[in-house]
């Protein structure tokens, strides 16, 4: 069998200039999302810590003996022996120069060693899964980093359909299944799924967590994608206590299967308070189709469903792209139920927000930007700066500015 083309991903260009200016750079992302394959393509050298036991063994007792070798130098999965991490920083410290190592990580440590020792050394460059931009099913005639200078000019017809995009959703990102079916990637996904609750929850920090209640956990999670809800909604719905609730969320969070959305508190005019709670999400919208059960027949059945599954698509995206911008992305909610889906906070003064609707509906699309203007309306621009761009990012469709400014585009349109 002949090997796999390697996709190009946004992250390649981030890890050369990071290698550059730092002795290492640590990849970290879930299981699967493709750390290993990018890291590979720019390593002299390589040892692969989860399925060489030697070389394990031999990094418990003499480590010198695992970091050496051509630079940059790959260790892959380096959480399998933590205390690598030390000796990483001192081999950087003693040889003065950057690009020394790629280490990859799909987990996090219980004794979190990376806090505080890997300062001017190390760099931490996150990765998710494929994006539509990367899977070559985007157009990529819409830049967000030309909507984040000010530029509203966009154009284009989306080359998904929203048929398509439903596929898309149960599929997955990850790039073993690229070239895969629907059907297969799905049932690979609930593999993935299995094996969280099953091992990797337990070799995560060897604390024992009953399989069936992470699933109950994951399954509600699944069902809360994209809404408001807190921990005690997850706890009511599984009947479980919240701080074992909360430590599940946590160790899923830790395995990277789980990435929280921050809120955003800017700087307002009126007197409302800022709800200051992580969304949570998955970190590919599979997951949730697959604990849901659902597959693209039930989704196109249950379209409302279906559109929280979508805003988790569109936020995987945007938050691969934002970051290729040295941009981070954040909810907005408020006590005076307000909400934005998504802000684009590219630093100072620099921001801009978007509404995610499934479909491009007049009524849909109406409600959002009347949303969008409001939120702006409260926002003390003085401080802050106004938005770069209000935009409201559909399932399928074109790309068109409003009279109002607000610009309306498919997520099949983005890029970077």
């Amino acid at each position: 069998m002949s090997p796999r083309t390697y996709l190009p991903r946004i992250v390649d260009t981030e890890l050369v200039d990071r290698l550059a200016r730092m002795g290492a750079v640590l990849i970290e992302g879930a299981k699967g999302c493709g750390k290993t394959e990018t890291a590979s393509q720019h390593c002299a050298s390589d040892v692969r810590l989860d399925t060489d036991d030697v070389a394990r063994t031999t990094a418990e007792v003499a480590p010198t003996h695992v970091l050496d070798g051509p630079t940059p130098r790959l260790i892959d999965e380096w959480q399998v022996v933590p205390r690598l991490w030390n000796d990483v920083r001192r081999f950087i410290d003693d040889r003065q120069a950057p690009g020394q190592f790629i280490l990859t990580g799909s987990a996090t440590p219980q004794d979190d060693v990376t806090r505080h020792t890997g300062a001017g050394r190390i760099s931490r460059l996150k990765m998710r899964t494929l994006s539509l931009w990367e899977s070559g099913l985007s157009s990529g005639q819409v830049s967000l980093e030309r909507l984040m200078s000010g530029d509203a000019q966009v154009s284009g017809t989306s080359p998904i359909t929203l048929n398509e995009m439903i596929e898309e959703t149960c599929h997955g990102g990850w790039p073993n299944d690229r070239t895969k079916s629907w059907k297969s990637a799905q049932a690979n996904v609930t593999d993935y799924c299995s094996d969280i609750v099953s091992a990797d929850i337990r070799t995560l920090d060897q604390v024992r967590r009953d399989p069936g209640r992470v699933a109950l956990v994951m399954q509600s999670l699944a069902r809360h994608t994209s809404t408001q809800a807190r921990l005690t909604t997850v706890a009511k719905d599984t009947a479980l206590g919240e701080d074992t609730v909360s430590s599940y969320v946590q160790a899923l969070t830790r395995l990277m299967v789980v990435e929280p959305l921050p809120s955003w508190s800017p700087v307002l005019r009126s007197r409302a308070r800022i709800r200051t709670a992580s969304k949570h999400h998955f970190v590919d919208p599979a997951l949730s189709a697959s604990l849901l059960n659902a597959g693209p027949d039930e989704l196109r059945r249950d379209l409302k469903t279906y559109g929280f599954l979508f805003e988790s698509l569109a936020l995987r995206d945007l938050r691969v792209y934002a970051q290729a911008l040295g941009a981070s992305v954040h909810h907005y909610l408020d006590s005076n139920d307000l909400e934005v889906d998504t802000i684009i906070d590219a630093g100072y003064r620099r921001w801009g927000a978007i509404e995610i609707k499934l479909g491009g509906a007049a009524d849909y699309i109406e409600h959002a930007a009347t949303n969008l203007k409001a939120f702006a309306t409260k926002v003390d621009t003085q401080s802050i700066g106004k938005p770069r761009f209000l935009a409201v990012v559909t399932s399928d469709g074109y790309a068109y500015v409003r009279p109002d400014g607000v610009i309306v585009l498919s997520l099949g349109l983005l890029r970077p």
